[in-house]
C-alpha cells in the first residue's frame, strides 16, 4: 500500500474514531463558515493530489508534485484578495482552490484535473505542462519554483508603487493590491532567493515603498535533505526591513489570523514581510518518490499522524462549526467527485505535434495605443543643445542615447533600470541624462545583482510597464541568465500566451575593448541567449542602425509581447573611424524617429559577386575594412550585416548571398557554440555555392596586448578571402 493510501485509510478510521491528532482549541478572526469553506478546499487539494498519483500509475497522467500536507495554504488565499497577485510554490493547489471560490464562476476540479491529464483543453498551459496558475485568479503559472520566482515578485512589488505614479497604459494591478509569493523551506536557501530577500530589505530599508508578502512553507525538507530545526525561524526573524511572521500551518484558524496580520502590515505599510509556516509533507516529494528510502519509517508515520486535516477536523468540532460525521462526509463526497470527473478528464484531447506545442512561444500580439511621436516641444525640452547635434555624424553610444530619449518620451510605460543606469550614465555614458530627463522612477538605479535587475523587468511586465533592464556586461548575464530562459521567455509557453514577459534587455558585449577588462567585460559568447525559444537576440553595428533597431525591438517588446535582447557591441560605442584616422567613417547621423530597421531586415553593403562576407557586430566594422582592402586586389566583395542573431533571417541571408561565387562568414563569437555554425548549416543546405568560416578561438578574452588575439582581425578576414578566391583558379 503506498503513503497516500495509508494517509487516506488513517483519515477515516481516525475521524470515524473521534482519534484526532492534539492541539490548541480555535481562536481568532476566522469564522465557522469561512472555516469549513477552507477545509473543504483542503479535502479537494487532498482527493486532487490521490487521483494524480493514481492517473500517474494508470498512464492517464503525469508528472506531479502533492500539495498534501500543505492544506494550510488555503487559509493565507482567505486572508489575501483575488487582486493580490500571488506566485506560488508548487505545492500550493490548496490555495488556488481555496481563491478560485472567491472568485465567482470558476471549474477548479475540471480545471485541474485536465491539467493532471495534460489534456490541450487545461485552462493555463494548454497541455503543455502540469502547472498551477490561473489569468482570471491573478495567479501566474510557475515551472521551475527553486526560488526562481522570487526576483520577479519583487518585481511585481516594487511595480505597485511605481504604477501609482505613471500608471502604465496596460495596469493589470489594483494600487492596493499586494504580491504574495510562496516558496519551501529547502528553496530559502538558494542564492536566488536570497538575493531577493536582500533586495526587498535594501528597498524597504530605503523607504521604498514593496508591498511583498514571502509565505515560507517549512515542512522541514527538501527532497530528502532535512533543513536544520529552527534554521528558517533563526535566520528570517530579525533582519532589517523584512518584518517577521509565524504561524502553524497544521492550525487553519491560527494560519488565517497571522496570515491576516501580515498581509494588513503589507498592505497598510506598504513594506515585505515575511511569514514563516509551519507544514508536513505528505506522500514524499513527487511522483513515485518513495519517503522511507532515506526517512526512518518512524518520522514518515510521525509527520503522517500530523495530518492537517485532522487537526481540522478537531478545530471545526470545537468551534461548533462542523461535526466529525460532517467532516468526514465533505471527505468523502469530494473524493466521489473528484472521481466521476477524472473519468471524463483523461478523454478529453491532448497535444500531438510539435506545431501545436509551440504555439505558444510567440505570445499573440497586443493592442496598443497608437503613438504619434513626442511633440516639438517635449523634445526641445528633453534633448536641449543636442537638437543642435542631430545633424551631425555621432558615435553609436550617443545615438543609443537620443533613441532612448525618443522611446521614453512616445511611451511613457517605458522603465530603464540596471547597475549605474541613472547619476553616473553608465559605465560607457550610454545612460547619461536619462534620470535628469525622466526621473529616478523610470531610470532606477539597482543594487550589484543582475538576477534582481532582470527579475525587477520581468515584475514590472506584469503590471502594464515596458521594462528595459540593463545588463552591465555580456559577461554577468550568466549570473541571472535564469530568469530569461526559465521564467521570462517560459512565461507565455506554459500559459497558453495568457502571460507574457514583454521586455527589452540591453546588454553591452562582445570583444575588441583595447586593454580593459579581459574576459569579464569582454564576452564573445552569446551561445545561451540563442538556445531559449521565443527570444529575439539583435546586435547593430554602428550608430544608426542602433537607433533604429533599438526602436523595433521597443517595438516588438510592446505590440507582440517579445522578449528581446538589445546586444550593443562595446567596442564600437566610441568608434569613429573606419579605414585610417580623421576619416568618421564609422559615425552616423541620427535617423529621425519614424524610420525603423524592421525584425529580420539585414544590412548589405556593396554589390561585388565575388565574394559575400558574411557578419554582424564587430565583424561588420572588420569586414567594411577588408572589404575596401580587397578591391584594390580586384576581389569585389558585398558585406552583409545580418543584425538579427536569433532567429536568424534565413531567407534573408539567402536572397542576400545570391549572385556571389563564393561566401565567407566572419563570426567574432566562439568557433564552438557560435553563431557561424547555424550559418554554415544553412548555407549548407540552402546555398549551392564554396562557403568558409573565420570564427574566434575556442577561448576566453585577455586583457592588455592579446585583447584581441582570439577573435578575427581586418588582415585575417583578408587572407581568408584570398585563400578561397584562389581556390576557385
Amino acid at each position: 500500500m503506498g503513503r497516500s493510501s495509508i494517509v487516506h485509510e488513517n483519515f477515516l478510521r481516525r475521524v470515524a474514531e473521534g482519534d484526532l491528532p492534539p492541539g490548541r482549541a480555535p481562536e481568532g478572526p476566522l469564522t465557522g463558515t469561512d472555516a469549513v469553506s477552507i477545509f473543504r478546499s483542503g479535502c479537494l487539494c487532498r482527493a486532487l493530489d490521490r487521483k494524480s498519483r493514481a492517473m500517474q500509475a494508470a498512464g492517464q497522467g503525469y508528472y506531479t508534485i502533492g500539495s498534501s500536507g500543505h492544506e494550510g495554504m488555503a487559509a493565507v488565499a482567505a486572508a489575501l484578495r483575488p487582486t493580490d497577485m500571488a506566485f506560488l510554490h508548487y505545492r500550493d493547489a490548496a490555495f488556488q482552490i481555496h481563491r478560485s471560490a472567491q472568485v465567482p464562476g470558476q471549474s477548479i476540479t475540471w480545471d485541474m484535473l485536465l491539467s493532471f491529464a495534460c489534456s490541450s483543453e487545461d485552462p493555463i498551459s494548454g497541455g503543455r505542462h502540469k502547472v498551477l496558475g490561473s489569468k482570471v485568479l491573478n495567479i501566474p503559472p510557475q515551472t521551475s519554483t527553486i526560488a526562481s520566482h522570487l526576483p520577479k515578485a519583487v518585481g511585481a512589488a516594487y511595480s505597485l508603487g511605481l504604477a501609482r505614479r505613471q500608471p502604465p497604459e496596460h495596469k493589470a494591478l489594483p494600487d492596493d493590491a499586494i504580491i504574495m509569493c510562496s516558496f519551501g523551506d529547502a528553496s530559502a536557501n538558494h542564492s536566488t532567493a536570497q538575493g531577493a530577500f536582500n533586495t526587498a530589505q535594501w528597498t524597504s530599508y530605503q523607504s521604498v515603498p514593496l508591498p511583498l508578502l514571502f509565505v515560507c512553507e517549512d515542512n522541514g525538507i527538501g527532497i530528502s535533505t532535512k533543513t536544520p530545526k529552527g534554521w528558517i525561524g533563526a535566520t528570517f526573524s530579525n533582519r532589517p526591513g523584512l518584518q517577521y511572521f509565524s504561524c502553524d500551518g497544521l492550525d487553519i484558524f491560527d494560519t488565517f489570523r497571522v496570515a491576516s496580520q501580515a498581509a494588513e502590515y503589507v498592505r497598510k505599510r506598504r513594506k515585505p514581510a515575511f511569514l514563516h509556516m509551519r507544514t508536513v509533507r505528505l506522500y514524499g516529494h513527487a511522483g513515485a518518490d518513495v519517503p522511507t528510502t532515506y526517512m526512518r519509517r518512524e518520522e514518515v508515520e510521525a509527520e503522517e499522524a500530523n495530518d492537517p486535516l485532522l487537526h481540522s477536523v478537531r478545530l471545526l468540532s470545537l468551534a461548533g462549526a462542523l461535526d466529525k460525521e460532517e467532516a468526514l462526509a465533505i471527505y468523502n463526497d469530494t473524493n466521489a467527485r473528484v472521481e466521476r470527473v477524472a473519468d471524463e478528464a483523461v478523454t478529453r484531447p491532448r497535444l500531438s505535434t510539435a506545431g501545436g506545442v509551440m504555439a505558444s512561444i510567440v505570445p499573440p500580439a497586443r493592442h496598443c495605443r497608437s503613438v504619434n511621436g513626442p511633440s516639438a516641444e517635449a523634445r526641445a525640452k528633453a534633448f536641449g543643445n543636442d537638437l543642435k547635434a542631430m545633424s551631425e555624424p555621432q558615435i553609436m553610444s550617443r545615438l543609443i542615447n537620443w533613441a532612448l530619449t525618443d522611446l521614453m518620451l512616445a511611451h511613457g510605460e517605458i522603465a530603464l533600470m540596471g547597475e549605474d543606469v541613472g547619476r553616473k550614465g553608465g559605465v560607457y555614458g550610454v545612460t547619461q541624462k536619462l534620470v535628469d530627463r525622466f526621473g529616478p522612477s523610470r531610470v532606477i538605479d539597482t543594487l550589484l545583482d543582475e538576477q534582481s535587475i532582470l527579475g525587477l523587468g520581468i515584475g514590472l511586465a506584469h503590471n502594464g510597464f515596458l521594462p528595459m533592464p540593463e545588463i552591465q556586461f555580456l559577461a554577468y548575464l550568466h549570473n541571472a541568465e535564469d530568469q530569461l530562459r526559465g521564467e521570462a521567455a517560459t512565461l507565455p509557453f506554459f500559459s497558453n500566451g495568457q502571460y507574457t514577459n514583454p521586455m527589452v534587455v540591453r546588454i553591452a558585449g562582445l570583444g575588441y575593448q583595447k586593454g580593459f577588462g579581459g574576459h569579464f567585460h569582454n564576452d564573445n559568447s552569446v551561445a545561451v541567449l540563442r538556445d531559449i525559444p521565443g527570444l529575439i537576440l539583435a546586435c547593430p553595428s554602428n550608430g544608426a542602425d542602433a537607433a533604429m533597431m533599438l526602436r523595433e525591438c521597443v517595438r516588438l517588446a510592446r505590440e507582440e509581447q517579445r522578449v528581446v535582447v538589445f546586444l550593443e557591441p562595446i567596442a564600437l560605442y566610441p568608434m569613429r573611424d573606419l579605414d585610417e584616422a580623421g576619416d568618421g567613417g564609422w559615425m552616423t547621423r541620427y535617423p529621425d524617429p519614424s524610420e525603423r530597421i524592421a525584425f529580420g531586415e539585414i544590412g548589405r553593403h556593396g554589390d561585388g559577386e565575388d565574394l559575400a562576407i558574411l557578419t554582424f557586430g564587430n565583424g561588420a566594422y572588420l569586414s567594411r575594412q577588408a572589404q575596401k582592402r580587397l578591391a584594390a586586389e580586384g576581389i569585389a566583395a558585398r558585406v552583409i550585416d545580418i543584425r538579427w542573431l536569433s532567429p536568424i533571417p534565413e531567407d534573408a541571408i539567402v536572397e542576400a548571398v545570391s549572385g556571389c561565387r563564393k561566401v565567407l562568414v566572419v563570426d567574432e563569437t566562439r568557433r564552438t557554440g557560435g553563431l557561424a555554425e547555424a550559418l554554415m548549416a544553412l548555407l549548407t543546405e540552402r546555398v549551392n555555392v564554396p562557403h568558409a568560416r573565420l570564427t574566434a578561438e575556442d577561448s576566453f578574452i585577455a586583457t592588455g596586448p592579446a585583447y584581441a588575439a582570439t577573435m578575427p582581425s581586418t588582415d585575417a578576414i583578408v587572407v581568408a578571402a584570398r585563400k578561397m578566391m584562389e581556390a576557385a583558379k
